[in-house]
């Protein structure tokens, strides 16, 4: 979990829809915040069943070195960790926030998850996502029928 200091961990729960500038500016919920301002967000342009590139991963510093061990964990002789790593450094980047709390979408990402004039921020408890609204609705309905297999993992 990101920390806000001496408010204790940052946990991304809740969706919130926001729109996106011609900057390609979006905000960031302040609840999602870290008080410092220093801490930059890794995005991701990630898949999901069956589309290239569903949406953008936002991974706080912590997520990000924790899958970045995870990758220098793999053998460097295997080719699928190895196209796992080139493709995880080629579909990321770092973003800090700006003095009133957004980020700005690289170009090539947000044309990737089709992010425009609105996105949704969905929260996934230790990171978030950002969608194009339209994909992630189609993804929703998609999530509601999984929901009882879904919480028989808990």
């Amino acid at each position: 979990m990101a920390s806000t200091g001496t408010n204790g961990p940052i946990f991304y729960n809740s969706l919130y829809r926001h729109g996106v500038d011609d900057k390609r500016r979006v905000q960031i919920p302040a609840k999602w915040r870290p008080e410092s301002s220093e801490i930059q967000f890794t995005l991701i342009i990630w898949p999901r069943a069956g589309q290239k590139e569903a949406c953008l991963l936002a991974l706080p510093p912590e997520q990000w070195a924790a899958l970045v061990e995870k990758l220098k964990a793999m053998p460097l002789s295997d080719p699928k960790a190895e196209a796992l790593r080139r493709l995880v450094g080629t579909k990321s980047d770092q973003v800090a926030l700006d003095k009133v709390g957004r980020i700005c979408i690289p170009e090539s990402m947000a044309k990737a998850a089709a992010i425009d004039r609105e996105a949704v921020l969905v929260g996934l408890v230790d990171r978030f996502q950002i969608w194009n609204p339209e994909r992630y609705d189609s993804v929703s309905s998609f999530d509601e029928q999984l929901t009882t297999e879904a919480f028989q993992m808990i």
